[in-house]
């Protein structure tokens, strides 16, 4: 997959298909005429300009205030930077924030101050950070008077990670809005700085660790692209009780084999990959699967994969040692698919847990016919549990056999009636909602309000308002770049009228309603930017009897922060 949102313009303006029709996924927008090659040449300067504030970003990150002069004009009209952190005030448990306080030189009406007192500021400000874990400054609009002169009109959004001066994690978050015109042969250069807000959050309790070392967890694997690593499908994880200790285990995929952690019951893992015989088992593996599929009191792996599906059989009942045996032929599993995660339920009511595979295409070898209804993906499957220890694929007769593209999926009853339902996250597909009927499922997405085309990566059900509802979390990619181009593309649309709009804003939050019917409320709660975000879902971190949201990000990433 490569980075579509780091793409041209003109990769926009053939998703929108502009110079013949505008795009939109719900309500007709109003064609615009667009002059191609000038759009280019102004997003070529936005994207230098984009680069050279993630130098900035660079320098910032390393307190190298000499290089960050380098992007300030000498003569910067500006008001000093705000140095000193306000009062503390909690917002939520565990969490405080703070204001940065206006010194005299900041008041309204105050002459701008000399680049060398600005940075001072500057200076100031990262003082208060005992460590700087990251900085970024992110363009998320840039006007040009016109494409052949390099100065721009620009909003800034920027921030700052890491741990204040008594060694609490802090995140300082700003905007500005700024002037910069690039020199001849030189970087662009800031010329005008105009704050409008900073303010930061504060850790008032160290919540999570990294403690992958000291727990036994901390496998490295190989670069990526390199022989023993030159695919990115091994990227699930499991957790589960594999040995019936009343401890949860970890089961991960791996380009160099499986890895199954047991859970010793004192904060460290023992590494039992090879004694288990997983470790051998060289597939392209994504999600493992952690459940009883021939309910005999033991857990077994159903492992989704690129080629064919694989079952692992827990040897722990009846011989009394754990260990696996790949039964995938034998149990009816080993049909092909591009298969990116599985899900687990049982959809006809019969006591025997059911496997749902998200089956997605190969990505660089096989082109989506459509950006946002893509349906050259390759089927999904779902194999009906015969109750035997086999299984039969039976995608096509429930109505399930999804083909745009699809990445996750998860089961939940949503309208109450008993049957498990299907909601699945299609990448270049819009999202499905699989009604169970009984006898077979029928997508109702547009009518529950749940169709949502963004760029799906991963779905979940929780109940984020405690109503007793299900509701769901649509993972989905948000994009800076993508949005910058499309607000010059449609300066007058908004997400719910243009679908390209929607591909760059990020996840969606769908409240239930009642009677499994949705009603997005993303803007109303939050909103939900997560770059280029993966699985996650609900969990309730803080233990107050609220459910949270969690969602990885990231990519291949390369030595440069633009290198994605």
């Amino acid at each position: 997959m490569s980075n579509r949102f780091g793409l041209s313009v003109t990769v926009w303006l053939v998703a929108a298909g502009l110079g013949a029709a505008a795009v939109s996924g719900q309500i007709p927008v109003q064609q615009v005429q667009v002059d191609r090659s000038r759009l280019e040449r102004i997003e070529d300067l936005s994207e230098a300009f984009a680069n050279d504030m993630l130098e900035l970003s660079v320098s910032v990150r390393n307190r190298d205030l000499r290089r960050v002069a380098d992007f300030f004009a000498d003569s910067l009209e500006a008001q000093a930077f705000p140095s000193q952190p306000g009062e503390l005030k909690t917002e939520v448990k565990w969490i405080r924030s703070h204001r940065w306080s206006m010194t005299e030189s900041t008041v309204p009406g105050r002459p701008a101050i000399s680049r060398e007192e600005f940075l001072a500021g500057w200076g100031g400000f990262l003082d208060h950070f005992s460590e700087v874990e990251d900085a970024r400054f992110k363009v998320k609009q840039a006007d040009f008077e016109s494409p052949e002169v390099a100065r721009t009109n620009a909003r800034l959004a920027f921030y700052v990670v890491g741990r204040d001066d008594s060694g609490r994690r802090e995140w300082a978050r700003g905007a500005a809005l700024v002037t910069a015109v690039r020199e001849e042969n030189g970087p662009w250069r800031i010329r005008s700085f105009k704050l409008l807000s900073l303010d930061s959050m504060v850790a008032a309790e160290e919540i999570f660790s990294e403690v992958s070392i000291p727990a036994g967890v901390d496998v490295a694997l190989p670069p990526y692209g390199s022989p023993s690593n030159n695919g990115f499908v091994w990227h699930g994880a499991a957790a589960g009780d594999l040995n019936n200790d009343g401890l949860i285990d970890l089961f991960v995929t791996g380009s160099k084999g499986n890895y199954l952690y047991l859970n010793e019951g004192n904060g460290k893992f023992r590494d039992v990959s090879l004694e288990s015989e997983v470790k051998t088992l060289l597939v392209p593996a994504t999600q493992p699967l952690i459940l009883d599929y021939d309910n005999d009191g033991d857990s077994d792996l159903f492992i989704s994969a690129v080629g064919p599906q694989v079952l692992l059989r827990n040897r722990l009942i009846p011989d009394g040692k754990m260990a696996f045996e790949d039964v995938s032929v034998e149990a009816g599993v080993d049909a092909g698919a591009v298969g990116f995660s599985a899900a687990a339920g049982d959809v006809n009511g019969d006591g025997f847990p059911d496997i749902y595979v998200a089956s997605y295409n190969r990505y660089g070898f096989v082109t989506p016919d459509s950006w946002y209804r893509a349906t050259n993906g390759t089927p999904n499957l779902l194999f009906i549990n015969q109750k035997n220890g086999t299984f039969r694929e039976e995608g096509t007769r429930y109505g399930v056999a999804d083909r745009r593209w699809s990445y996750a999926a998860a089961f939940a009853d949503v309208n109450g009636d008993g049957r498990l339902d299907l909601y699945v996250a299609n990448d270049f597909g819009e999202k499905a909602l699989y009604i169970n009927k009984g006898d077979g499922f029928v997508d109702e997405a547009r009518e529950r309000g749940v169709l949502d085309p963004g760029n799906g990566m991963g779905v979940a059900f929780g109940d984020f308002n405690n109503d007793g509802l299900l509701d769901i979390h649509a993972t989905n990619m948000s994009s800076t770049a993508g949005n910058r181009i499309l607000s010059r593309l449609f300066p007058q649309s908004n997400v719910r009228e243009n679908v390209l709009l929607k591909l760059a804003s990020g996840n969606n939050l769908f409240e239930n309603m009642g009677e499994g019917r949705f009603r997005d409320v993303t803007s109303e709660v939050g909103g939900f930017g997560g770059g280029w975000a993966w699985g996650g879902g609900f969990i309730d971190f803080d233990n107050d009897g609220w459910e949270d949201i969690y969602t990885p990000n990231g990519f291949i990433s390369g030595k440069s922060m633009k290198d994605t």
